[in-house]
C-alpha cells in the first residue's frame, strides 16, 4: 500500500460543485457554531490543549471548527477544496487563524502540527482507495512527533439499521427532498432542490470505511487507534479519536 499513487488532480467531483453552491450551506446551516464549540469543548478536556499549539482543520468548510480551536489558544490552518468554503472562513482570519484551498490528498506540511482535525464526515469521498490511503499519508507527514488526529467517520453498521430512506425540508422557502441509499459502499445522498421557478439536482456519496479499514491504512503511515466514541460527546463508538496512541515512525515516535 505504501506504494500506491494517489490520483491525478481533481477535473470534478461531487464535492467540487455541491459544497459552492448557496443551498449547499442552507441545508446544512442548523450545523452551526454552538454544535462545533460543544464537541471541541469537549476535546479540549480530552486532549488537554495548550496555548499556542499548532492544530490543522482538514476540510475546513466554513471554518465553524477552526475559529473555536483558535478561540481555545491554538494556532490553527484551515484546509479546504472548496473556494467557496474558504473565502467565507477567511472573513474570521487572524494572526492565528489562516485559510487556505488545499487538497486532502497532497502533503501541507511535514512534523509541523501538534493536531489534525478532520470532522463533519469529511473523510472517504474518494472512489478510490489509493485516494483514501493518501489522505491519511498526508496527515501523518503534517504531524510532529507526539502528533494527534481525531477523525470523525460513519459507523457502517449503525447507519445500515438506523438510514432514512427519504426525507423532506423546506427551509427560508426552498423545498429540499432528501433520498438516500447504501450503494457500491458508498451512502449516496440524492438531493433535488426546488426554489421558486428553478430546479437543481446534486448528489453526495461517502464512502463506509469500518474500523478494521481504517487500522490498515493507520498502520501503513504508522499511526494507531487508541480510542473510539460514539459521538460529540465522546460516547463509545462512533466517533474515531485517534488519541494518545503510541507509533514509531522514521521521525521518531509519535502519538495519536
Amino acid at each position: 500500500m505504501e506504494s500506491k499513487k494517489c490520483s491525478q488532480e481533481l477535473q470534478g467531483g461531487w464535492f467540487k460543485d455541491w459544497f459552492n453552491t448557496p443551498y449547499y450551506h442552507l441545508l446544512y446551516r442548523n450545523r452551526d457554531m454552538r454544535e462545533a464549540q460543544y464537541f471541541i469543548d469537549r476535546l479540549a478536556a480530552q486532549l488537554d490543549f495548550q496555548p499556542g499549539q499548532e492544530a490543522m482543520d482538514l476540510a475546513c468548510g466554513k471554518g465553524r471548527h477552526s475559529i473555536y480551536l483558535a478561540e481555545k489558544g491554538l494556532d490553527v490552518t484551515g484546509l479546504d477544496l472548496s473556494q467557496e468554503n474558504i473565502r467565507r472562513a477567511s472573513a474570521s482570519a487572524h494572526e492565528r487563524l489562516r485559510f487556505y484551498e488545499h487538497d486532502m490528498r497532497r502533503v501541507f506540511a511535514e512534523d509541523r502540527f501538534d493536531y489534525v482535525f478532520n470532522l463533519f464526515t469529511s473523510f472517504g469521498y474518494f472512489d478510490a482507495d489509493e485516494d483514501d490511503y493518501c489522505v491519511i499519508h498526508a496527515i501523518a507527514q503534517a504531524l510532529k512527533p507526539g502528533g494527534r488526529l481525531v477523525l470523525d467517520f460513519l459507523n457502517p453498521a449503525f447507519l445500515l439499521d438506523n438510514l432514512q430512506a427519504h426525507e423532506e425540508k423546506v427551509i427560508d422557502g426552498v423545498r429540499f427532498q432528501l433520498r438516500r441509499q447504501v450503494r457500491d459502499g458508498f451512502v449516496v445522498k440524492d438531493i433535488a432542490i426546488q426554489d421558486g421557478a428553478i430546479s437543481l439536482a446534486y448528489t453526495e456519496r461517502v464512502k463506509l470505511i469500518n474500523k478494521d479499514r481504517f487500522e490498515y491504512y493507520f498502520s501503513c503511515c504508522g499511526l494507531e487507534v487508541e480510542e473510539l466514541f460514539g459521538d460529540y460527546a465522546l460516547n463509545p463508538i462512533i466517533l474515531l479519536g485517534v488519541s494518545g496512541c503510541c507509533l514509531s515512525s522514521e521521525k521518531g515516535l509519535k502519538s495519536f
